[in-house]
Formats: structure tokens, C-alpha cells, sequence
């Protein structure tokens, strides 16, 4: 009996991709092609900036609507440029032999780590010129952050890119750029844990507790779970072509080595903010309880 359940099991067909009726655009119009993965920055960007809005009109707020427009700018340029120098620094070192490529962003490849080096910069930079709290203003931004990375990871799905490696799982997937072997859709698995699950979060963190008057607390949290969400996701992924032989030698691939450092600064920053004192109204409200 158990015999033939396993073989009753083992003859489902993979899911193909292709018969999903997906396409990389929204439309096209001559040779212009709005593009899903532009889409996905687009609407993230301005998800955050709305967001962002409402979020700094509830008490104890660390900066003002201007400071809002200026750090959409400069994040903005911190996420496109960082996301493409760290892509060419860490993933695809060949494109320094012709330097020009690394600019030709509409050709794909970004790197989170490289963007997320960007609007670090960004958010130093505004916080600096108009005396900011830099970790207060990192807690505001990092709520928005994971809609942006769901966006772009279904987006990736949407494109039949980034496929995750071989597997019989009963929901495994052929991608037309991948062979005729089955494999993880770990585009859907990023886009849930790295983005979905990360945001729901946060959000709950941010409008039900009192965790925005802890300095750090809620981009300590989302850089722990971004971390420890991407080091498992990683497992799932297949390795970037260039980069296969590296995570055989090494045991983990760029994007799980490039990973542990978020880990261990989200672990540092999170027990710092617990152990501090509130700020704003959440130090009133602590005081008076």
C-alpha cells in the first residue's frame, strides 16, 4: 500500500511557467514597454512616499514633511545607484571590463545589499543637514521598505527570472530559461517572507504598539528579518551563473555570505532598542503607566 501511494505521488507534472500566460510588460505602445520591473520601483517608491506621509503626522514624529521630499529624492538615487554598483561589485564583477555597462540598468541586475547601502547613505546625508535622529529616521523608513521588495520579487516571477534550483516539490515550476527541470518558484518564497510577511510586521509594530519611540527598534527589526528571511530564501535560490562556483567552495552562496552581516547588526541594533529608554511621547506615557 505504501508503495503505491509513493508512486501515486511521484507522477503529478510540474507546473509550467509558460502556461501561466505571464509576459515582462504591462503594454506596449510602438517600441516603448511599460515593464513590471519598473512598475515594481515605481510603486514601491511611491507607496513609501504616501506612507511615509501619514506615518510622520502621528505624535513624536522625527522630521517634517520637507525632510520627507528631500529623503524620497536622495533614496531614491540611493537605491538605483547603489543597487547597481553593488550588483557590479558583488555579483557580475565582469561588466568593470567595459565600464559603461555597469549604467545600462535597463539591461537588469541590482543587488538589495548595494541599494540598501544607498539609502543608508541618503538617510546619513539629510539627517546630518538638518540634525535629524539618523536611527529615529531609519525606523520610519524601514516600514516602507518591504512593499518595494515584494513589488520587485514578483516582478522577478512575472519575468520567469531568478528561478530557485531543482526540485520535486508538488508546486515546482519549469522556467522556459531554465531547461526541463522543475524548481522552487523562490521568487514567490522572497516576495512572501522578505516582503509580505515583513511588512505586515512592521506595519502592526508601527500603528498598534509603541515601538516608533524606541530608537532603532523597528529597523532593527526589519534588518534581522530581511536577514535571517534572505539567508533562508537563499537555500531555495539558484546561485547567479557566474557566481555557481563560489557558493560550491564556499558553502553559501554571495547572497548568504553578503547576509550575515545584517543578521548580527539587526541582533546588535533590536537588544539596543529594547534596552534604551523611550523617546517622545512613548518616554511621557512610560513615565506616567
Amino acid at each position: 500500500m505504501l508503495s503505491l501511494l509513493a508512486a501515486s505521488g511521484s507522477v503529478a507534472d510540474p507546473i509550467y511557467w509558460s502556461d501561466l500566460g505571464l509576459r515582462p510588460y504591462l503594454f506596449e505602445v510602438g517600441g516603448f514597454q511599460l515593464r513590471y520591473y519598473s512598475l515594481a520601483y515605481l510603486v514601491g517608491l511611491f507607496f513609501a512616499y504616501w506612507h511615509l506621509s501619514k506615518m510622520i503626522k502621528q505624535p513624536g514624529a522625527p522630521m517634517a514633511q520637507r525632510h520627507v521630499d528631500d529623503l524620497f529624492f536622495y533614496c531614491m538615487l540611493g537605491v538605483i545607484l547603489g543597487g547597481r554598483l553593488g550588483y557590479a561589485i558583488f555579483y557580475n564583477p565582469g561588466l568593470w571590463s567595459n565600464p559603461l555597462d555597469v549604467l545600462k540598468l535597463w539591461e537588469g541586475g541590482m543587488s538589495f545589499h548595494g541599494g540598501l547601502v544607498g539609502v543608508l547613505i541618503a538617510i546619513g546625508w539629510v539627517s546630518r543637514r538638518d540634525e535629524l535622529s539618523f536611527l529615529r529616521v531609519c525606523d520610519y523608513i524601514a516600514v516602507n521598505v518591504p512593499m518595494g521588495m515584494m513589488l520587485g520579487r514578483l516582478a522577478n516571477f512575472n519575468n520567469g527570472e531568478l528561478w530557485g534550483r531543482v526540485s520535486d516539490v508538488p508546486w515546482a515550476m519549469v522556467f522556459p530559461r531554465a531547461g526541463e527541470e522543475a524548481r522552487h518558484p523562490s521568487q514567490l518564497y522572497q516576495a512572501g517572507l522578505e516582503g509580505l510577511l515583513l511588512l505586515i510586521v512592521l506595519l502592526v509594530l508601527f500603528w498598534t504598539t509603541k515601538a516608533r519611540y524606541r530608537p532603532g527598534l523597528l529597523v532593527g527589526i526589519f534588518t534581522l528579518g530581511i536577514g535571517l528571511a534572505r539567508f533562508v530564501n537563499e537555500f531555495f535560490r539558484e546561485p547567479d551563473a557566474q557566481l555557481a562556483d563560489f557558493a560550491i567552495q564556499t558553502g553559501l552562496s554571495m547572497g548568504q555570505w553578503l547576509t550575515l552581516p545584517l543578521i548580527l547588526t539587526g541582533l546588535i541594533v533590536t537588544l539596543y532598542a529594547v534596552r534604551s529608554e523611550p523617546v517622545g511621547s512613548g518616554a511621557a506615557s512610560s513615565k506616567t503607566a
